[in-house]
């Protein structure tokens, strides 16, 4: 049980940037992005978690396994790895999903496949309001996008962006997403992994901060989600907490394929990303939309 709760606290954190594919960078409006480019085929866009890398989707064997039979392009969003780490808030938002469409433009791709994972799960679905015709299909996993969005949930990214500030974790956002089913983490456990971040390389407290203060520019509305056509498929655990937004979206569009992975939490080792029925899922829903033009 402890060690199941660590995992979840250090997923959060930043792993070493590091991967077997060739790291590429951009200038995207300014910010250097770092992306990787492998495989062949109709291409897939990758978007990892808050405090995550593109490191994450190999470490999950999503990656290489998409990348047998489809051309996988994987990028450190703004603030993380080894792409650019603006502070300014205004920085981030929406300028995240923007990173997505110049990269594109940037490899000459005109529709791809989007994959996004918790925070790059919420960029995916603010870019299916602004620019749904980049996409051929969109995987939501472990987080259906900010349209419940109140004004509680902005004193609380608030909140989680000063305690990274501090100690470069932020409790609030462990306690929030940790398993359902399970104890909070502990003092000790917290103290291990703010530290963890603090010696971290890769790891720059103040641009995650800023990352949180911009999830405002992310927010969409019901009506906005319910016009979205791009077929959408959501993947999330059973035991995580953002079961219930993905139950809502699919009452605001009934044709979103939902799929909940039993015995799966947000993050960790049980985390759902890292379960084989996530990519699974993926190959599945994505296989049944091939031989749309990318070009």
């Amino acid at each position: 049980m402890k060690s199941t709760r660590c995992a979840a606290i250090l997923l959060l954190l930043l792993a070493p940037a590091t991967g077997s594919a060739q790291d590429q960078f951009f200038d995207s409006n300014g910010v250097r992005i770092r992306y990787t480019d492998q495989g062949s085929g109709e291409p897939v866009v990758l978007i990892h978690g808050n405090g995550g890398t593109l490191q994450g989707w190999t470490d999950a064997g999503v990656l290489p396994n998409l990348a047998r039979d489809y051309r996988v392009i994987a990028l450190d969003a703004r603030g993380h790895g080894k792409s650019g780490k603006p502070h300014d808030a205004k920085a981030y938002g929406r300028e995240m999903g923007m990173d997505v469409i110049r990269l594109m433009d940037h490899l000459g791709i005109r529709r791809a496949h989007i994959v996004g994972y918790s925070m790059g799960a919420s960029i995916t679905a603010h870019l299916l309001t602004v620019h749904p015709e980049r996409f051929i299909t969109a995987t939501l996993g472990g987080a259906a996008g900010r349209f419940r969005w109140t004004a509680a949930d902005t004193a609380r990214a608030e909140t989680e962006a000063a305690e990274k500030e501090r100690e470069c974790i932020s409790r609030t956002q462990v306690f929030r997403l940790a398993p359902v089913n399970q104890p909070k983490p502990s003092e000790e456990e917290l103290k291990k992994a703010s530290a963890a971040c603090m010696a971290n390389q890769s790891q720059d407290r103040f641009a995650l901060a800023a990352v949180s203060r911009g999830m405002q520019d992310q927010v969409i509305t019901p009506a906005q989600v319910s016009a979205v056509k791009v077929p959408t498929l959501g993947v999330v655990g059973s035991l995580d907490g953002y079961l219930a937004d993905f139950q809502e979206l699919k009452k605001l569009r009934p044709d979103l394929k939902l799929v909940v992975i039993e015995g799966a939490s947000h993050g960790g080792a049980a985390g759902a990303m890292r379960r084989p029925e996530f990519v699974a899922a993926v190959r599945e829903f994505i296989g049944s939309k091939r031989g749309t033009s990318s070009r």
